[in-house]
């Protein structure tokens, strides 16, 4: 298989990805921090260590504000809902954000909250003069990916996080499309709360994310439980990272997260993003010399994430999306991909788009193949 969905989660996982969950269960499948014994205690130095490896990738000072989750979405939405449930106000959000964050919004608007979307170009690019000027008094927060997983286009966070830090306004940044590919440095963007997924370019299992909470950054607590911690006090403890890790983690996904991030540092995180995206730009520019293949994102790549979505005349995203499978063994995306907004933009909302995304293990030979499958696929399209 020809696997190109690694902007829903990165596949096949790497062997030291695959061994350090498999020992993690062998070895360390005690509980962390609720006993002293030495599968115990290994098993919370599983939890420090992946800490301390997610701090480096991210050029957090603390490993203790790096806090497990499910997956960015479960990130997201601790912040989201913990921020502003209790104390709604306004909130300012891109034109490309994933469900993962409309959704948590949409519900919070029964609880008062505003939320507004910022305007972007037909490519996704977004001004952050834009995002400034929506800004209003009682602003309780400014969310935006990265990227988008539909267009791959970055989004302006280098320019919006230091102006909303002078403003006193917190940022939330997710990460999903570039974790692991382009560097997502805390102090330098000023970001106050960074959702990360496991799964894609940090090559953890699914099931696995972390949430980087700020100095400073207050909110309420999702769900509440043994931490392991003080455990006579009927609520939850005030220190991080015990205070939003509540309940038995999920210790061998997390042991794989460690590994992979290893790996991305190891590799380093500004060739990955290179490599992937010098192979997203050879897709882009053959499906571009195929008639009927029309393609949507920026024009600059050197500034997107490796995502590719397409559309071909007369065909629809899901049936060729299903030719790739069937017919050449290749995986790819195709539909809204939990992104409407972003389809709203391009103005591909009732069709769908098909999305090829690079990834870890991606290559040229790759490339090549799907691009000799879609000449043939167009070529009976037009026919």
């Amino acid at each position: 298989m020809i696997y190109l969905d690694n902007a829903a989660t990165s596949c096949p996982k790497p062997p030291e990805v695959r061994e350090a969950v498999e020992e993690a269960l062998r070895l360390h499948c005690a509980n962390p921090g609720r006993g002293t014994y030495d599968a115990a205690l290994e098993a919370g130095r599983v939890l420090l260590r992946t800490r301390r490896a997610v701090s480096r990738l991210c050029g957090i000072s603390d490993p203790s504000r790096v806090i497990f989750t499910m997956n960015a979405t479960h990130a997201l939405n601790m912040v989201l809902k913990g921020m502003l449930r209790r104390s709604p106000g306004h909130v300012v959000c891109s034109s490309l954000e994933h469900n993962s964050v409309l959704r948590p919004l949409t519900a919070l608007a029964e609880d008062g909250v505003e939320f507004e979307r910022v305007p972007c170009a037909a490519d996704g690019t977004t001004d952050p003069a834009d995002v400034l000027a929506a800004l209003r008094p009682d602003t309780r927060l400014v969310v935006m990916n990265h990227a988008s997983n539909v267009l791959g286009t970055l989004l302006p966070v280098e320019e919006v996080g230091p102006a909303l830090r002078e403003r006193g306004v917190p940022f939330l940044v997710d990460g999903a499309q570039t974790a692991g590919s382009f560097s997502l440095d805390v102090k330098e963007m000023c970001i106050d709360f960074l959702a990360l997924p496991g799964h894609k370019g940090l090559l953890g299992p699914q099931g696995v994310g972390a949430l980087y909470v700020g100095e400073g950054m207050e909110m309420d607590t999702l769900m509440e439980g043994g931490t392991g911690g003080d455990s006579s006090s009927p609520v939850p403890p005030q220190e991080l990272p015990d205070r939003y890790e509540a309940g038995t983690p999920n210790t061998p996904g997390i042991a794989g997260l460690g590994a992979g991030v290893e790996l991305v540092l190891a590799e380093g995180v500004e060739e990955i993003g290179r490599r992937e995206r010098r192979l997203a730009d050879r897709l882009r520019r053959g499906l571009l010399e195929i008639e009927g293949v029309h393609l949507y994102g920026p024009e600059d790549w050197t500034r997107a994430a490796p995502v590719v979505s397409f559309a071909l005349e007369g065909v629809s995203s899901a049936d060729t999306a299903f030719i790739l499978d069937s017919a050449f063994d290749i995986a790819a995306r195709a539909g809204l991909h939990c992104s409407p907004e972003a389809h709203r933009v391009v103005g591909t909302l009732q069709m769908g788009l098909v999305r090829m995304s690079i990834g870890h293990r991606s290559t040229e030979d790759e490339i090549v193949s799907v691009l000799e499958a879609m000449r043939e696929i167009a070529a009976k399209a037009g026919t």
